[in-house]
């Protein structure tokens, strides 16, 4: 993985790269984000750049040392792994970093250790690493990956450098997706905004049948729902609560960019601003048939179903009260 390779954090990688470019990295970083950002790309990108033979700011992707890092079978890049799913223990960080990175480095001038996951780190992990981190070997690094920085001691935090991964553009993912990956303008387009900024969740559902068949569903309803009759609207909900592939979350995300969809035609008139481009005469005519009033009253409702959701209501009721006030506010 080179930095060219990573689309979006342009601040962080620029960082990374100076900081290589002027042999005046650190040897703790902590990188927070949500999943999938790409943390983990980041840290790869470092470690291959910092070992590459060619020794410039960005591996050059052809040399051995790439070539190894590539393939996850770097000597000198260790990966800290855990038997336990929900904890990273003390011997754990003890018997694959404490005790590894006193061992000089086997074929290159630096050591890395990418502990993924790292909030899992128990106290006492967390103790242990300390002491390595407070007084590195010159050439250890260590990358905490990370979703949430919070979870670390005060200690852990002071010693380390703080990377907070931001929102890639959106108009930069759907670029990727469609260049890339082959998709339709118009899938991009909503995988882009679903994905809120994060790459890697826009590329696994680029790749989801089931988040198309979810993106379907949705789209028929919306574009139903003035006609449905109650008795429908209850086997709807009852379906989509009953679905094991269904997440509710996400239908309601869905739902919520179409009518945003409907909100921004209806106040500017520009196709440029919708999302659900396959769906553009659609979203059109409800522009011009819903009113403003209506609009926010489903905002509210989807709203409330996400709160009442978290709040374990009785989940077929909650979803079949909100269809019916997209129904009620669609006539």
């Amino acid at each position: 993985m080179s930095f060219s390779e990573i689309q979006g954090q342009t601040d962080i990688k620029a960082h990374l790269q100076s900081a290589i470019q002027h042999n005046k990295f650190s040897h703790a970083y902590i990188i927070s984000g949500e999943k999938d950002s790409g943390k983990m790309m980041l840290a790869e990108a470092f470690a291959q750049t910092i070992l590459c033979e060619e020794g410039g700011d960005d591996a050059c992707g052809e040399c051995q040392s790439c070539h190894q890092a590539a393939g996850h079978n770097h000597p000198d890049i260790h990966y800290v792994l855990h038997e336990k799913l929900n904890s990273i223990g003390i011997d754990d960080i003890r018997t694959q970093l404490n005790n590894d990175i006193v061992i000089k480095p086997y074929s290159s001038k630096y050591k890395i250790y990418i502990v993924d996951e790292a909030e899992k780190m128990t106290e006492q992990a967390q103790n242990a690493l300390l002491k390595t981190i407070e007084e590195p070997p010159e050439y250890g690094v260590i990358f905490l990956l990370t979703t949430s920085a919070t979870t670390f001691l005060p200690t852990i935090l002071s010693r380390c450098v703080l990377l907070d991964l931001k929102p890639v553009n959106q108009d930069i993912i759907k670029r990727e997706l469609m260049h890339k990956h082959g998709m339709p303008d118009y899938q991009a387009e909503v995988c882009a905004a679903f994905s809120q900024g994060n790459f890697g969740k826009a590329i696994k559902l680029a790749e989801s049948q089931e988040f198309n068949e979810l993106k379907n569903t949705m789209v028929d309803f919306v574009k139903r729902a003035a006609s449905q009759g109650v008795y429908e609207i209850n086997e709807i909900a009852t379906e989509l609560v009953k679905s094991e592939t269904v997440n509710i979350q996400d239908y309601l995300d869905l739902m919520t960019i179409w009518f945003k969809d409907v909100l921004l035609y209806k106040s500017t008139g520009d196709n440029k601003l919708v999302t659900y481009q396959d769906e553009i005469m659609i979203i059109k005519r409800q522009s011009a048939e819903m009113s403003f009033e209506g609009l926010e009253n489903i905002f509210k409702a989807i709203d409330t179903c996400r709160k009442r959701l978290s709040a374990n209501v009785n989940s077929n009721l909650t979803v079949e009260l909100l269809l019916m006030e997209v129904k009620e506010n669609m006539i």
